[in-house]
């Protein structure tokens, strides 16, 4: 059997990693009526048009997530599958404002992950971050509500923010000031651009909210100019290849830019997004791509050398990659 490369994943939304047969699951015990009959029917329902069709299903299904149980087991139920794929570090998003939409306390999704991150070092040999993330459909002054309810829990559980959902149509800059105040917080920034929405907002992030890490990206080599900077600063892109593809954003994985954004000299890695929706976790977008040894340890590299780990817990990492043996 091969031993998969040690990792770290830096691009997971923990409410993307709901299977079907756990999302049958939950809404027996809560009470939740689901409009679908099996594990099956539900897993044919994954089809889809684009990211606003993908969301549309994507938080239909939350609301099968109701106690601080259920969020514990959807934690602890990514955890054990990305440890059989090679992550030992993962970096987490959250979305609160789907939750809270639905009634459901900050206090329980946050209770209820803890738990399962807390448990992780010994239960699954992973290390975990929380970042929390904002829908950039919803109101920047939402944002900000949901950013003071949650200082509770900053330092200690949530060490980020970051912004998310539908990116057409909705520029990063609204969401400066909640932004810097992550920023005065102490918090790490990351932000979603460059998938389905422009170059332009690529940058923004960057100027305008202060992102240290972008997510997706893809778009940035639209921009020439934009690619020299990000070579220049080594901003890490977090790229999602089977998630681009089951959203249509390229048409199949031989046509996914990676190849070229290595070539340009991009801090690129390899991540799952939604995994439960997009056909895979994070080492089967390493095999759907068909990457060469050398390949996969340099992609394993960036993945540690863009997470935000203590340097000396990053240069462990580094030399367990450095010395993987494929085979």
């Amino acid at each position: 059997m091969t031993v998969p490369v040690p990792k770290a994943e830096l691009h997971l939304h923990i409410e993307g990693t709901l299977e079907p047969e756990a999302a049958l699951a939950c809404a027996a015990r809560n009470g939740v009526e689901l409009p679908f009959a099996s594990a099956d029917a539900l897993r044919a329902a994954y089809s889809f048009t684009d990211l606003a069709s993908f969301l549309d299903l994507y938080y239909a299904l939350m609301a099968v997530l109701r106690t601080e149980r259920d969020f514990t087991e959807l934690a602890d139920a990514y955890l054990a599958r990305a440890a059989a794929q090679g992550v030992r570090h993962a970096e987490i998003f959250f979305d609160p404002q789907a939750h809270l939409a639905r009634g459901v306390a900050l206090a329980t999704v946050l209770d209820g992950l803890g738990a399962a991150l807390a448990a992780a070092p010994a239960r699954h040999g992973i290390t975990t971050r929380l970042i929390m993330c904002f829908l950039r459909d919803r109101p920047a002054a939402e944002a900000l509500e949901v950013f003071e309810a949650a200082r509770p829990w900053f330092g200690t559980l949530v060490t980020g923010v970051g912004l998310d959902s539908a990116e057409v149509g909705n520029p990063p800059a609204p969401f400066a000031e909640v932004f810097g105040r992550a920023r005065d917080a102490g918090l790490r920034r990351v932000a979603h651009a460059g998938e389905e929405g422009p170059p332009a907002y690529v940058r923004e992030v960057l100027d305008v909210l202060g992102a240290e890490r972008v997510d997706h990206g893809i778009r940035s080599l639209e921009d020439p100019e934009l690619v020299a900077r990000l070579v220049r600063e080594r901003v890490p892109l977090t790229v999602c290849p089977l998630s681009n593809v089951r959203l249509r954003c390229v048409p199949d994985l031989a046509a996914h830019p990676l190849p070229r954004m290595l070539d340009a000299g991009l801090l690129v890695t390899v991540n799952s997004d939604d995994p439960s929706y997009f056909g895979g976790y994070i080492e089967d977008n390493y095999a759907a791509l068909g990457l060469d040894d050398e390949t996969s340890r340099l992609l394993a590299a960036n993945s540690f050398r863009a997470a935000f780990l203590p340097e000396d817990e990053r240069a462990a990492h580094l030399r367990a990659v450095a010395a993987h043996r494929f085979g």
